[in-house]
């Protein structure tokens, strides 16, 4: 059974979730079974009738005619959306998709969304695509799709209204942090979302960004980390940067899997639920693919889910310093159940918890250092005289050539130079190199 920690997610067509090959509940779980039957309640046979006259009062009286399989799916649907926000009632053709969306390439716009006090709400726009390009920003409110109110939508039906093909415009009105609304124009896009990015800043200073924990995550930080070693001359690296700002989370093995790299011991995450195999604990191996090499977390409002599960174990080893804002706050974990008829349903089955036992879920992982966003603007540097460059100036008296001023050339632009918690990081790193000696 794939468990799947991750927000529920509208990557402009659909809820995007990544996870291991999908089983049917029956294969992975027979003793969740035998023991929900041993403790299976009476049928509650007033609301069953109930809602017998429901469904007959509305096939009798509604303006128009409603067939029993619209009508009882519309009823599955109420039942999962009002569980929480992130289960729900796959139909086939959203069933499919979730499938396909495991390759981490989709059609849309790539768009992480929940939903708050009944809008449409971004989590984080994903890397390199329609949506990051288009300046959307996490925390924004999707009031509007192509001229239509969101509010009161359930996610299924802004799943819909997103949904398109690959070329076809849409228009989304949204809200800033209380501001006025404002509309952007986005082209749908098959979205082909690279998971691990890598750099130097400079020379032994290393950078990785994580945009999504799909299946394959975990081995690409592995060839990642010995990339930055090669590039850095085949030295060791002094430190190290892992951005997991706007990571709406992905597939749990693959957060268990990139902790595990800076781990060498220790309980990294587990998970407790009602049925037999939500109770699951993950440990660290002996091996050290980072080196010990001195770390530092970007987190914020977008890391959700798997990204919490990572800087909370960081977190809790002391393995990490985390940076940034507050992170998401989802510490649920998401099962999708099979059906016989070529339908799921993705639901809510276990909480899971760092290694000191904390629960983010609707709190979020606290970073050890607050910085939030700034913009960088700098300012030009005047004509400066130095000793050095006047006349009759005295040399120095321990030996060496003098430093006159000098016009320096443009530097290649670096990530950190425009990014200020990145750049924060950088700074911290080579504190702690000049602190300890190294």
């Amino acid at each position: 059974m794939p468990h799947l920690p991750r927000l529920t997610s509208l990557a402009a067509a659909l809820a995007l979730l990544l996870g291991a090959p999908l089983l049917p509940a029956a294969e992975s779980s027979p003793p969740a079974v035998d023991a929900a039957a041993k403790d299976k309640a009476p049928l509650p046979l007033d609301e069953l009738r109930t809602f017998a006259e429901v469904l007959d009062r509305v096939k009798a009286a509604y303006v128009e005619p409603v067939d029993d399989k619209t009508l009882l799916e519309n009823a599955i649907k109420g039942m999962l959306s009002n569980l929480d926000p992130h289960s729900a009632y796959l139909g086939p053709e959203d069933f499919q998709e979730l499938q396909e969306s495991t390759s981490g390439e989709f059609g849309g716009l790539g768009i992480e969304v929940g939903i708050e006090d009944g809008f449409v709400k971004v989590v984080s726009p994903i890397d390199d695509t329609p949506a990051s390009k288009a300046g959307i920003q996490p925390g924004d409110l999707i009031i509007k799709i192509d001229g239509q109110p969101t509010k009161g939508l359930s996610m299924m039906e802004a799943v819909d209204k997103m949904r398109g093909k690959p070329g076809q415009k849409i228009q989304l009105t949204l809200v800033r942090e209380g501001g006025q609304p404002f509309d952007l124009e986005l082209t749908r896009a098959v979205i082909k979302v690279k998971s691990v990015k890598s750099q130097l800043l400079e020379a032994n200073y290393g950078y990785l960004r994580i945009t999504q924990f799909q299946v394959n995550t975990g081995e690409e930080i592995g060839k990642a980390l010995a990339k930055l070693r090669k590039d850095n001359d085949g030295k060791k690296l002094r430190g190290l940067v892992l951005d997991l700002r706007n990571n709406p989370g992905g597939v749990l093995q693959s957060a268990v899997e990139v902790a595990d790299h800076f781990l060498k011991k220790g309980l990294i995450v587990y998970t407790k639920g009602r049925i037999a195999n939500s109770e699951l604990r993950f440990s660290a191996d002996p091996a050290d693919a980072s080196e010990g090499v001195p770390l530092v977390v970007l987190i914020n409002g977008g890391s959700a889910s798997a990204s919490e599960i990572v800087a909370g174990a960081l977190q809790d080893h002391k393995r990490a310093i985390l940076m940034g804002t507050d992170s998401f706050g989802k510490g649920s974990v998401q099962t999708v159940l099979p059906l016989s008829n070529e339908r799921a349903l993705k639901i809510t089955t276990a909480l899971y918890f760092t290694p000191n036992g904390r629960s983010i879920q609707a709190q979020g992982i606290i970073p050890d250092i607050e910085v939030t966003r700034a913009k960088i603007t700098r300012e030009q540097d005047g004509e400066i005289y130095k000793e050095a460059d006047l006349a009759g100036h005295l040399g120095n008296g321990n030996g060496g050539a003098d430093k006159p001023s000098a016009k320096k050339a443009a530097a290649m632009p670096r990530p950190q130079d425009d990014d200020f918690q990145l750049g924060q990081a950088l700074n911290l790193l080579k504190g702690l190199n000049v602190t300890r000696g190294g």
